[in-house]
């Protein structure tokens, strides 16, 4: 059983360093259309759901039982001492919510920018703490 833990949260890992990369791209775009703009933030929706399955399957490998919610396996890395950016993930969860309802207007030039200037950066620090367990 054990085993087959591991190979899921590496299996998992493999799916978001794809997105993440996909993302990487898309946010080093320089000035953007409004139809690329649309594109980042589907990527990052992608991104940041598989980056908290991947730790919530790293998680469960290490033998943690939780609730396997986005907030409570969150909380639970940095409680165990695996993160200490608790809150900024869970600021991006707010923001793909606050993303899912507007496309378009001030509103989403402004969630943009907080994905590119404080989300994103945090997604880059959960990927390479989650390489580094590899």
């Amino acid at each position: 059983m054990q085993e087959n833990k591991d190979v899921r949260w590496k299996q998992r890992f493999e799916n978001f360093e794809k997105a993440f990369f996909r993302l990487k791209e898309a946010i080093e775009l320089k000035e953007p259309s409004e139809l690329k703009r649309n594109g980042i933030v589907q990527r990052f929706e992608f991104t940041i759901e598989v980056a908290w399955k991947t730790l919530k399957d790293f998680l469960e490998e290490k033998e943690f039982n939780f609730k396997p919610s986005p907030k409570e396996t969150i909380r639970l890395a940095q409680q165990s001492g695996y993160i200490n950016y608790a809150q900024e993930l869970m600021d991006g969860l707010e923001l793909r919510n606050e993303l899912s309802h507007d496309y378009s207007g001030q509103k989403f030039l402004q969630l943009e920018y907080q994905l590119r200037t404080s989300i994103y950066p945090v997604i880059e620090k959960l990927y390479f703490f989650l390489k580094s367990e590899l």
